[in-house]
């Protein structure tokens, strides 16, 4: 399969090591020194988009209107997203997109709306998500932090919605506090906390590098290739 990489930093890297040790072919890196409108049709079987909050919509868009299937790992764009998913069936195109690609998130996603769940009747925990990234990432909170937070509010049932500041911040009950830290040298750290004045239940995932995350996107990348519509991880993994 070849696959055009939107994005050449140090993901962009890992994604380019993992797919060639599966056996498939980087057929454009774009770049700011590479536009986007240097790849031609034909160029590639699906795109990989790994750049900025800035730069993906324009990106996303693109590959939409050249029918060129799209797996999204940039986060940020999302006051986009009705838009863009109506792009995408109206050119029935195909896009993948998730925030964290990483396996192992993806299956603590799962355990974390279970566990909210479980503790919709308990009221006397206080709910947290605390995400911890390197000192480059753009954006906060973290794409996977808003993710988790949205998780606990669809299905624990006391909260309505979520802020970016620390617990004791936080100054109703319906508010979820999402803390983001941010030092160097972190892949990246997901925490959520059910806090009482007896007790703590916690969940974790750390990521210790950036190949859990290349190699999910390059399962999505295989995953997706043929098909026409709006996909995210769930339906690779068929959670």
């Amino acid at each position: 399969m070849k696959i055009a990489l939107f994005g050449y930093g140090k993901m962009g890297k890992e994604i380019e090591k993992i797919a060639l040790e599966r056996g498939h072919t980087i057929s454009a890196k774009i770049s700011r020194s590479n536009p986007k409108e240097n790849l031609k049709a034909g160029d590639a079987d699906v795109v990989i988009e790994f750049t900025s909050p800035e730069a993906a919509e324009e990106n996303i868009r693109y590959c939409l209107d050249h029918k060129i299937p799209v797996v999204i790992g940039t986060t940020g764009w999302y006051h986009q997203f009705d838009s863009i998913t109506s792009q995408c069936i109206q050119n029935n195109a195909a896009m993948l997109y998730a925030t964290n690609f990483s396996l192992g998130v993806n299956l603590f996603f799962a355990v974390n709306k279970y566990l909210a769940k479980l503790m919709a009747n308990h009221k006397e925990y206080a709910a947290g998500v605390v995400e911890i990234h390197h000192t480059q990432k753009l954006d906060a909170p973290s794409g996977t932090g808003i993710s988790i937070a949205e998780q606990i509010i669809a299905n624990h049932g006391q909260y309505t919605k979520w802020e970016n500041v620390k617990k004791s911040q936080i100054e109703t009950d319906a508010t979820l506090s999402i803390e983001s830290l941010r030092l160097p040298d972190v892949p990246g750290t997901h925490e959520v906390k059910y806090e009482s004045e007896i007790d703590t239940i916690e969940i974790k995932h750390t990521a210790h590098n950036r190949k859990g995350f290349a190699l999910g996107s390059v399962l999505a990348a295989e995953w997706i290739a043929g098909k026409n519509g709006v996909f995210t991880m769930n339906d690779v993994l068929n959670l």
